[in-house]
């Protein structure tokens, strides 16, 4: 049984690594845009109330957002273990998750970083806008997605590493190269 995160800057491979994570682990992946979007489409009350927040641009608050990941981790699907992408962000949402888990008597297992270069990225971004037609996706707008993503995810790194359960992997380089990598920093767990 494995639990987990994983998180990483824009364009680092978080998705696709995800995918190849859970497959290999036969794990359920979690993120918080798929429990939106459930919740927005199966207009629960709690969808109906971050939707206002989405409809505006705003940030879904953590109340809402917390209380969905809440749900959504108390389900049986996840009692063999899980991947939860995108959550938590801030520091009071790792409490969140830390009560959520301790309620059920487990914790985390490990938390994977994707680590890349700002440059890498930059350069991974703008051609992933190239083949999408993201017009919206420039240069500025990217740099500026990076500098939210460190800001944001300072904290949740620094608290984890405290922990020891914090895995830094590199994520550049040939797919299967990284999901090695990643699959002997979860051994290693």
């Amino acid at each position: 049984m494995t639990r987990m995160l994983i998180i990483g800057p824009p364009g680092s491979g978080k998705g696709t690594q995800a995918e190849r994570i859970v497959g290999e682990l036969g794990i359920i992946a979690i993120s918080t845009g798929d429990i939106f979007r459930a919740n927005v489409k199966g207009e629960t009350p709690l969808g109906l109330e971050a939707k206002k927040y989405m409809d505006n641009g705003d940030f879904v608050p953590d109340s809402v957002t917390n209380r969905m990941v809440r749900d959504r981790l108390a389900q049986s699907d996840v009692a063999e273990g899980f991947l939860l992408d995108g959550y938590p962000r801030t520091s009071s949402q790792v409490d969140e998750l830390d009560d959520i888990l301790g309620s059920a008597g487990v914790s985390l297992d490990i938390v994977l970083q994707l680590t890349a270069d700002d440059e890498e990225l930059v350069k991974r971004l703008l051609g992933r806008a190239l083949e999408t037609g993201r017009s919206d996706d420039t240069e500025t707008v990217i740099r500026h997605r990076l500098d939210l993503y460190r800001e944001q995810t300072e904290v949740v790194v620094s608290r984890y590493a405290e922990r020891g359960i914090l895995a830094k992997v590199d994520g550049l380089g040939e797919m299967d190269a990284v999901t090695a990598r990643i699959m002997d920093a979860i051994k290693g767990a």
